[in-house]
Protein backbone atom coordinates (compact mmCIF):
# COMPACT_ATOMS: atom_id res chain seq x y z
CA UNK A 1 0.00 0.00 0.00
CA UNK A 2 1.46 3.34 -1.05
CA UNK A 3 2.04 6.02 1.57
CA UNK A 4 2.28 8.84 -0.99
CA UNK A 5 -0.23 11.68 -0.77
CA UNK A 6 -1.32 14.33 -3.21
CA UNK A 7 -0.82 18.04 -2.56
CA UNK A 8 -4.53 18.38 -1.79
CA UNK A 9 -4.33 15.58 0.76
CA UNK A 10 -1.19 17.06 2.32
CA UNK A 11 -3.01 20.36 2.76
CA UNK A 12 -5.68 18.64 4.85
CA UNK A 13 -4.82 18.54 8.55
CA UNK A 14 -6.74 15.60 10.07
CA UNK A 15 -8.59 16.03 13.33
CA UNK A 16 -10.20 13.65 15.78
CA UNK A 17 -13.62 14.48 14.31
CA UNK A 18 -12.76 13.40 10.75
CA UNK A 19 -14.79 10.49 9.42
CA UNK A 20 -12.24 9.76 6.65
CA UNK A 21 -15.18 8.62 4.49
CA UNK A 22 -14.36 11.11 1.74
CA UNK A 23 -10.68 10.13 1.49
CA UNK A 24 -9.06 7.38 -0.57
CA UNK A 25 -8.14 4.32 1.49
CA UNK A 26 -4.42 5.08 1.79
CA UNK A 27 -5.00 8.75 2.64
CA UNK A 28 -7.62 7.77 5.21
CA UNK A 29 -5.17 5.39 6.85
CA UNK A 30 -2.43 8.03 6.92
CA UNK A 31 -4.84 10.49 8.51
CA UNK A 32 -5.83 7.95 11.16
CA UNK A 33 -2.19 7.28 11.98
CA UNK A 34 -1.39 10.99 12.35
CA UNK A 35 -4.43 11.61 14.55
CA UNK A 36 -3.53 8.64 16.76
CA UNK A 37 0.11 9.68 17.16
CA UNK A 38 -0.28 13.45 17.55
CA UNK A 39 -1.34 13.57 21.25
CA UNK A 40 1.74 11.54 22.22
CA UNK A 41 4.16 14.05 20.71
CA UNK A 42 3.06 17.34 22.23
CA UNK A 43 5.22 17.00 25.35
CA UNK A 44 8.30 17.23 23.12
CA UNK A 45 7.30 20.46 21.33
CA UNK A 46 10.29 22.22 22.96
CA UNK A 47 12.67 20.41 20.59
CA UNK A 48 14.29 22.73 18.05
CA UNK A 49 13.86 19.97 15.47
CA UNK A 50 10.30 19.12 16.51
CA UNK A 51 8.87 19.12 12.95
CA UNK A 52 11.51 16.68 11.72
CA UNK A 53 11.24 14.60 14.90
CA UNK A 54 7.45 14.43 14.45
CA UNK A 55 7.85 13.24 10.86
CA UNK A 56 10.25 10.53 12.02
CA UNK A 57 7.69 9.32 14.54
CA UNK A 58 4.96 9.16 11.93
CA UNK A 59 7.21 7.24 9.51
CA UNK A 60 9.14 5.50 12.26
CA UNK A 61 9.53 2.24 10.36
CA UNK A 62 11.60 4.05 7.72
CA UNK A 63 14.26 5.08 10.27
CA UNK A 64 15.37 1.69 11.61
CA UNK A 65 18.43 0.99 9.47
CA UNK A 66 20.94 0.53 12.30
CA UNK A 67 18.49 -1.43 14.46
CA UNK A 68 17.76 -3.79 11.57
CA UNK A 69 21.49 -4.20 11.04
CA UNK A 70 21.96 -5.03 14.73
CA UNK A 71 19.17 -7.62 14.65
CA UNK A 72 20.62 -9.30 11.58
CA UNK A 73 24.07 -9.39 13.23
CA UNK A 74 22.69 -10.74 16.51
CA UNK A 75 21.02 -13.59 14.63
CA UNK A 76 24.23 -14.21 12.64
CA UNK A 77 22.43 -13.38 9.39
CA UNK A 78 20.30 -16.52 9.70
CA UNK A 79 16.74 -15.26 10.19
CA UNK A 80 14.84 -18.37 9.11
CA UNK A 81 12.54 -19.62 11.88
CA UNK A 82 14.10 -17.30 14.44
CA UNK A 83 11.57 -16.04 17.01
CA UNK A 84 11.99 -12.44 18.20
CA UNK A 85 10.23 -10.45 20.92
CA UNK A 86 10.05 -6.66 20.66
CA UNK A 87 9.55 -5.80 24.34
CA UNK A 88 8.30 -2.25 24.77
CA UNK A 89 7.59 -1.93 21.06
CA UNK A 90 6.11 1.55 21.50
CA UNK A 91 4.43 2.81 18.34
CA UNK A 92 5.66 -0.20 16.41
CA UNK A 93 8.29 1.31 14.16
CA UNK A 94 10.90 -1.39 14.64
CA UNK A 95 8.40 -4.26 14.76
CA UNK A 96 6.82 -3.23 11.47
CA UNK A 97 10.23 -2.66 9.87
CA UNK A 98 11.35 -6.13 10.95
CA UNK A 99 8.30 -7.84 9.44
CA UNK A 100 8.33 -5.63 6.35
CA UNK A 101 12.03 -6.13 5.63
CA UNK A 102 12.77 -9.58 7.08
CA UNK A 103 9.43 -11.39 7.10
CA UNK A 104 10.07 -13.05 3.75
CA UNK A 105 13.27 -14.54 5.22
CA UNK A 106 11.30 -16.51 7.78
CA UNK A 107 11.72 -14.25 10.80
CA UNK A 108 8.89 -14.62 13.31
CA UNK A 109 8.09 -11.73 15.64
CA UNK A 110 5.87 -10.99 18.60
CA UNK A 111 5.56 -7.49 20.04
CA UNK A 112 4.24 -6.08 23.30
CA UNK A 113 3.87 -2.75 25.04
CA UNK A 114 2.44 -1.52 28.32
CA UNK A 115 0.51 1.31 26.61
CA UNK A 116 -2.67 0.11 24.80
CA UNK A 117 -2.78 3.27 22.68
CA UNK A 118 0.73 2.56 21.43
CA UNK A 119 -0.38 -0.96 20.52
CA UNK A 120 -3.26 0.45 18.47
CA UNK A 121 -0.87 2.82 16.68
CA UNK A 122 1.49 -0.07 15.98
CA UNK A 123 -1.33 -2.08 14.37
CA UNK A 124 -2.27 0.89 12.20
CA UNK A 125 1.36 1.22 11.17
CA UNK A 126 1.34 -2.42 10.11
CA UNK A 127 -1.78 -1.78 8.04
CA UNK A 128 0.32 0.47 5.77
CA UNK A 129 1.96 -2.66 4.41
CA UNK A 130 -0.81 -5.20 4.83
CA UNK A 131 1.02 -6.58 7.89
CA UNK A 132 -1.01 -8.05 10.72
CA UNK A 133 1.22 -7.16 13.66
CA UNK A 134 0.93 -9.56 16.62
CA UNK A 135 1.20 -7.13 19.55
CA UNK A 136 -0.03 -7.61 23.11
CA UNK A 137 -0.66 -5.20 25.97
CA UNK A 138 1.55 -6.42 28.82
CA UNK A 139 4.14 -5.36 31.38
CA UNK A 140 7.77 -6.39 31.13
CA UNK A 141 7.80 -7.55 34.75
CA UNK A 142 5.29 -10.32 33.87
CA UNK A 143 5.79 -11.47 30.29
CA UNK A 144 2.88 -13.54 28.94
CA UNK A 145 5.17 -15.98 27.11
CA UNK A 146 6.50 -19.45 27.74
CA UNK A 147 10.01 -20.03 29.01
CA UNK A 148 12.74 -20.50 26.36
CA UNK A 149 10.42 -19.21 23.62
CA UNK A 150 12.67 -16.63 21.92
CA UNK A 151 16.01 -16.48 20.16
CA UNK A 152 16.24 -12.70 20.56
CA UNK A 153 14.58 -10.04 22.73
CA UNK A 154 14.75 -6.40 21.69
CA UNK A 155 14.28 -3.93 24.54
CA UNK A 156 15.21 -0.43 23.35
CA UNK A 157 14.53 2.76 25.35
CA UNK A 158 12.45 0.74 27.80
CA UNK A 159 14.34 -0.20 30.97
CA UNK A 160 14.52 3.39 32.23
CA UNK A 161 10.71 3.57 32.29
CA UNK A 162 9.72 0.26 33.88
CA UNK A 163 8.58 -0.14 37.47
CA UNK A 164 11.32 -2.64 38.36
CA UNK A 165 14.19 -3.13 35.92
CA UNK A 166 15.69 -6.24 37.60
CA UNK A 167 12.34 -8.05 37.22
CA UNK A 168 12.19 -7.18 33.52
CA UNK A 169 15.74 -8.44 33.02
CA UNK A 170 14.87 -11.63 34.90
CA UNK A 171 11.78 -12.18 32.74
CA UNK A 172 13.74 -11.65 29.54
CA UNK A 173 16.25 -14.24 30.75
CA UNK A 174 13.38 -16.68 31.41
CA UNK A 175 11.81 -16.39 27.94
CA UNK A 176 15.16 -16.66 26.10
CA UNK A 177 16.46 -19.94 24.81
CA UNK A 178 19.94 -20.98 26.05
CA UNK A 179 22.44 -18.74 24.32
CA UNK A 180 19.67 -16.29 23.40
CA UNK A 181 20.37 -12.59 23.09
CA UNK A 182 18.93 -9.34 24.38
CA UNK A 183 19.61 -6.08 22.53
CA UNK A 184 18.93 -3.29 24.99
CA UNK A 185 19.73 0.30 25.93
CA UNK A 186 20.26 1.92 29.32
CA UNK A 187 20.69 5.65 30.08
CA UNK A 188 24.02 6.58 31.64
CA UNK A 189 23.66 7.97 35.17
CA UNK A 190 26.75 10.11 34.52
CA UNK A 191 25.82 11.33 31.02
CA UNK A 192 27.00 14.87 30.31
CA UNK A 193 23.77 15.60 28.40
CA UNK A 194 20.67 13.76 29.53
CA UNK A 195 19.13 11.84 26.56
CA UNK A 196 15.53 12.52 27.64
CA UNK A 197 15.65 16.24 28.44
CA UNK A 198 18.73 17.22 26.40
CA UNK A 199 20.11 19.38 29.21
CA UNK A 200 23.84 19.38 30.07
CA UNK A 201 25.04 18.27 33.52
CA UNK A 202 21.48 17.66 34.73
CA UNK A 203 22.40 14.13 35.87
CA UNK A 204 25.11 15.48 38.14
CA UNK A 205 22.78 17.76 40.13
CA UNK A 206 20.67 16.89 43.18
CA UNK A 207 17.37 15.58 41.83
CA UNK A 208 15.24 18.31 43.40
CA UNK A 209 17.34 21.03 41.76
CA UNK A 210 17.46 19.12 38.47
CA UNK A 211 13.67 18.75 38.38
CA UNK A 212 13.29 22.48 39.04
CA UNK A 213 15.61 23.31 36.13
CA UNK A 214 13.70 20.94 33.84
CA UNK A 215 10.44 22.67 34.79
CA UNK A 216 11.92 26.13 34.26
CA UNK A 217 13.27 25.04 30.87
CA UNK A 218 9.75 23.99 29.81
CA UNK A 219 10.76 20.37 29.33
CA UNK A 220 8.77 18.66 32.06
CA UNK A 221 6.59 15.70 31.05
CA UNK A 222 4.31 16.02 34.07
CA UNK A 223 1.25 16.90 31.98
CA UNK A 224 2.00 14.44 29.17
CA UNK A 225 -0.26 11.48 28.43
CA UNK A 226 2.53 9.08 29.35
CA UNK A 227 1.83 7.16 32.55
CA UNK A 228 5.04 5.18 32.94
CA UNK A 229 8.09 6.56 34.73
CA UNK A 230 9.05 9.76 32.91
CA UNK A 231 10.32 12.26 35.48
CA UNK A 232 14.08 12.44 35.90
CA UNK A 233 13.81 11.27 39.50
CA UNK A 234 11.78 8.24 38.41
CA UNK A 235 13.98 7.07 35.56
CA UNK A 236 16.07 3.95 36.05
CA UNK A 237 19.59 5.09 35.19
CA UNK A 238 22.83 3.23 35.80
CA UNK A 239 26.56 3.64 35.61
CA UNK A 240 28.15 1.04 33.35
CA UNK A 241 29.52 -0.83 36.36
CA UNK A 242 26.16 -0.89 38.15
CA UNK A 243 24.31 -2.31 35.18
CA UNK A 244 27.03 -4.80 34.34
CA UNK A 245 26.97 -6.18 37.89
CA UNK A 246 23.16 -6.39 37.85
CA UNK A 247 23.03 -8.20 34.51
CA UNK A 248 25.77 -10.66 35.47
CA UNK A 249 23.99 -11.45 38.74
CA UNK A 250 20.95 -12.51 36.69
CA UNK A 251 22.92 -14.89 34.49
CA UNK A 252 23.87 -12.74 31.48
CA UNK A 253 27.15 -12.19 29.74
CA UNK A 254 27.47 -8.47 28.99
CA UNK A 255 28.91 -6.82 25.88
CA UNK A 256 29.23 -3.13 25.05
CA UNK A 257 27.90 -2.87 21.48
CA UNK A 258 29.52 0.48 20.74
CA UNK A 259 32.97 -0.57 21.91
CA UNK A 260 32.79 -3.84 19.97
CA UNK A 261 31.76 -2.03 16.79
CA UNK A 262 34.61 0.48 17.10
CA UNK A 263 37.08 -2.29 17.89
CA UNK A 264 36.08 -4.03 14.66
CA UNK A 265 36.29 -0.86 12.58
CA UNK A 266 32.62 0.14 12.46
CA UNK A 267 32.18 3.81 13.45
CA UNK A 268 28.61 5.03 13.02
CA UNK A 269 28.19 8.55 14.37
CA UNK A 270 31.46 10.32 13.70
CA UNK A 271 32.49 11.75 10.33
CA UNK A 272 35.50 13.42 8.76
CA UNK A 273 38.67 13.94 10.77
CA UNK A 274 37.19 12.62 14.01
CA UNK A 275 36.16 9.36 12.36
CA UNK A 276 39.60 8.90 10.79
CA UNK A 277 41.32 9.66 14.10
CA UNK A 278 39.16 7.13 15.95
CA UNK A 279 39.84 4.55 13.25
CA UNK A 280 43.57 5.02 13.85
CA UNK A 281 43.16 4.82 17.64
CA UNK A 282 41.12 1.61 17.30
CA UNK A 283 44.36 -0.15 16.37
CA UNK A 284 46.19 1.03 19.49
CA UNK A 285 46.14 0.23 23.17
CA UNK A 286 44.76 3.71 23.84
CA UNK A 287 41.31 2.81 22.53
CA UNK A 288 40.10 1.00 25.64
CA UNK A 289 41.32 3.75 27.99
CA UNK A 290 39.82 6.58 25.94
CA UNK A 291 36.56 4.73 25.39
CA UNK A 292 36.12 4.01 29.10
CA UNK A 293 36.57 7.71 29.87
CA UNK A 294 33.99 8.58 27.20
CA UNK A 295 31.58 5.95 28.53
CA UNK A 296 31.95 7.13 32.11
CA UNK A 297 31.01 10.79 31.77
CA UNK A 298 29.85 11.59 28.25
CA UNK A 299 27.95 8.78 26.56
CA UNK A 300 24.22 9.39 26.90
CA UNK A 301 22.90 5.86 26.45
CA UNK A 302 24.65 2.53 26.72
CA UNK A 303 23.95 0.10 23.86
CA UNK A 304 24.24 -3.38 25.29
CA UNK A 305 24.14 -6.98 24.17
CA UNK A 306 23.17 -9.50 26.85
CA UNK A 307 23.72 -13.20 26.21
CA UNK A 308 21.91 -15.79 28.28
CA UNK A 309 24.57 -17.88 29.98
Amino acid sequence: MSGERTAEQEAHVPSAGDSYLDLPDNAALEARIEVAIEPWLKHMAWRADFAQWRDRRIRQEDHQTTNLQDVRSALRHDLADKVVLDLGAGMGGLSVALLRDFGTEGLRLLAMDYNPDYCRIARLRGDRYGIRLPIAVAAGEHLPYASSAFDLVICLDVLEHVAHAPSVLREMHRVLRPGGIVLTTVPNRHAFRDPHYHLPLINWLPRTLAEWIIERAGRSKVNALLHDRQGLSELNTYTWGQFERLAKSLGYNVQDQVYERIRHGEIRLLTGVRKRLLAVLSHTHLLRLLYRAYRYGWQGTFQITLVKG
